[in-house]
């Protein structure tokens, strides 16, 4: 699998997780060409799973977040409008941008941008543009069930 085909597996889906379970694709899976069990590190392709988690958090088109059950996950520029305006319905720390960097003594830190300093000013304007029911839709069916229940009293 190529960068381009993951960003365009990624921007078909809109919200993909890197490799946990959960109710929208792995991208893990994707890069194996097979479901990974277990631990994607074990596994034959391990290390271009890895390259490719890198090089697609690295894409100015994909933000890197822990969207989906607080797991990474990565969300195309084409649905950022629709989780602006559906912000509100997602714990905050679930928005806020992960920026995996290395550092010189080898160790792996994680760094966060908050929402909505990652926003962009076109996806804010567009997001004012969509209803909370569109915002849902276009992130997927899985989003719809995100939102609090209302009482009907």
């Amino acid at each position: 699998m190529t960068v381009e085909e993951a960003l365009a597996f990624i921007k078909d889906h809109g919200v993909v997780l890197a490799s946990a379970n959960g109710p929208v694709p792995r991208m893990a899976d994707i890069i194996a060409g097979e479901p990974v069990k277990g631990s994607w590190w074990k596994h034959p392709k391990g290390h271009e799973i890895f390259s490719m988690f890198a090089a697609v958090a690295d894409s100015p088109d994909i933000l890197a977040c822990r969207l989906v059950g607080g797991k990474v996950t990565y969300v195309h520029r084409r649905v950022w409008p629709a989780l602006i305006r559906a912000a509100e319905i997602f714990p905050a720390k679930n928005l806020a941008r992960v920026d995996q960097e290395h550092t010189a003594a080898g160790h792996h830190v994680n760094r966060e941008v908050p929402f909505p300093e990652w926003a962009d000013a076109d996806s804010m304007v567009e997001a004012m543009a969509l209803s909370e029911d569109d915002a849902l839709s276009a992130l997927g069916p899985w989003a719809v069930t995100q939102r609090p229940q209302r009482s009907s009293t």
